[in-house]
């Protein structure tokens, strides 16, 4: 059998295991994954297992979201059922899995191959459907992105011994002179001819804010992979993180985050403006 066959077989093996919940979530069964990856015994698979959450861990995320343990039926002959422990997993779960797994076996090799296609279809899927999107809408979904990853640059920032209200404002302060090439925050914030209680995130169109989620995501992850400790070691880091996203615009003919237009309408305006709309409807 040809590698490409041997590869297509595996690739379906893994299809054919998946499963379905009754809300349409998608999973698969450890014991099941355990023979589909040639493990001999079950007991053998399970510190390929707890490699994997700890790497879920590691990347900042919440293993039992991820793996579930649960009891399955099984039958041990002459009809007799006995329950046996289980573990319900994501597809990134099998996919921390297989990576952890050794890669001078095919399978293992054809598994961590499945799962990046399967993970990049899903994001072209979504970058299809971003695509789509108008300018205001696009800005609302990476306004609540980022968001969310400034609350994970904050707990790095942290953890490197960035700890008061002062110092986090120092430290953001380093990013955005970074990108803006020197504008700290106020020097963006008169730039964009906003009031005193504005915030410049909120009047910032989908490029912009698409640059400074860059921004603040590849910080967090350099805080974390190189174990950064002190005030001034984490502001070098955000500074020099920011210059490196100015200079991949550049790179690219970008236009450079002061220059680009301001919208019309707050983030806030927006987000009221969608939900009238999304009312409209019902009345």
């Amino acid at each position: 059998m040809t590698r490409k066959k041997i590869s297509q077989a595996h690739q379906a093996t893994f299809d054919d295991i998946r499963q379905v919940d009754a809300n349409g979530n998608e999973f698969w069964r450890a014991r099941q994954l355990a023979k589909v990856l040639e493990y001999s015994e079950y007991r053998h698979f399970m510190p390929v297992i707890e490699r994997a959450k700890t790497a879920c861990q590691t990347s900042g995320q919440e293993f039992v979201d991820h793996f579930e343990d649960v009891l399955e039926m099984v039958e041990i002959g002459s009809g007799a059922r006995r329950e046996v422990e289980d573990v319900r997993l994501s597809r990134y779960a099998c996919y921390l899995i297989v990576q952890n797994g050794d890669p001078s076996k095919p399978v293992i090799a054809n598994g961590q191959t499945y799962f990046a296609l399967q993970t990049r279809r899903q994001e072209l899927a979504d970058e299809a459907k971003f695509a789509q999107l108008t300018e205001d809408d696009k800005r609302l979904a990476i306004r609540n992105e980022l968001a969310e990853h400034n609350k994970h640059l904050a707990a790095a920032a942290k953890d490197s011994g960035v700890e008061s209200p002062v110092d986090y404002a120092i430290f953001q302060d380093h990013g955005y002179k970074g990108l803006y090439g020197g504008l700290g925050a106020k020097d963006i914030h008169a730039r964009k001819a906003l009031k005193k209680s504005q915030k410049i995130l909120d009047h910032m169109g989908s490029a912009e804010l698409a640059a400074n989620l860059f921004r603040a995501t590849q910080t967090e992850e350099k805080l974390r992979r190189e174990g950064v400790q002190g005030k001034t070691q984490a502001n070098r880091t955000h500074y020099a993180v920011g210059q490196k996203v100015r200079q991949t615009i550049a790179e690219l003919g970008g236009t450079m985050p002061e220059n680009l237009p301001v919208p019309e309408n707050s983030i806030q305006q927006v987000s009221s403006a969608k939900k009238k709309q999304l009312k409209r409807p019902e009345e």
